[in-house]
């Protein structure tokens, strides 16, 4: 998706982090890493599928992920989650990433950053998989 598309667009789901990127976050040409971004929406992701599962979940893939904008520090990002699927043990869960800038040059908008599907898989107190419960504020069989 270009920056084109993404015009006009709005954030989907719900906001689930919201933070501040830093200068320890930068490479050398300024810009925050990609992996710190991409930690901030499995941390996003982790606390939805936690929720929707009622306990403990784990990260087993992620999939369609494109970054469309650099983050530049001092950006404020929010991770908005959707919830795409849930199955017997697994839930694919869409995260995408909104930056705009409020610390120094302040911006009005927010740009769509990045975006990614993110299965988790509920597990029990072994670390095996368990079936995810119905949970009516998220999702009913």
């Amino acid at each position: 998706m270009t920056l084109d598309e993404n015009a006009g667009r709005q954030p989907r789901g719900l906001l689930v982090l919201r933070t501040l990127a830093m200068p320890k976050d930068t490479n050398p040409s300024g810009d925050i890493f990609g992996g710190w971004i991409l930690a901030q929406m499995d941390v996003a992701g982790g606390l939805m599928a936690s929720e929707i599962s009622m306990g403990r979940t784990v990260t087993v893939s992620v999939e369609k992920m494109s970054f469309d904008k650099p983050v530049r520090m001092g950006d404020t990002i929010c991770v908005h989650a959707e919830l795409l699927r849930v199955g017997n043990s697994s839930m694919d869960i869409k995260l995408e990433v909104w930056a705009r800038q409020l610390v120094g040059a302040y911006e009005a908008q927010r740009q769509l950053v990045t975006e990614g599907v993110f299965r988790y898989v509920a597990v029990d107190e072994k670390r095996r998989p368990r079936r995810v419960p119905d949970n009516p504020s998220f999702f009913t069989r």
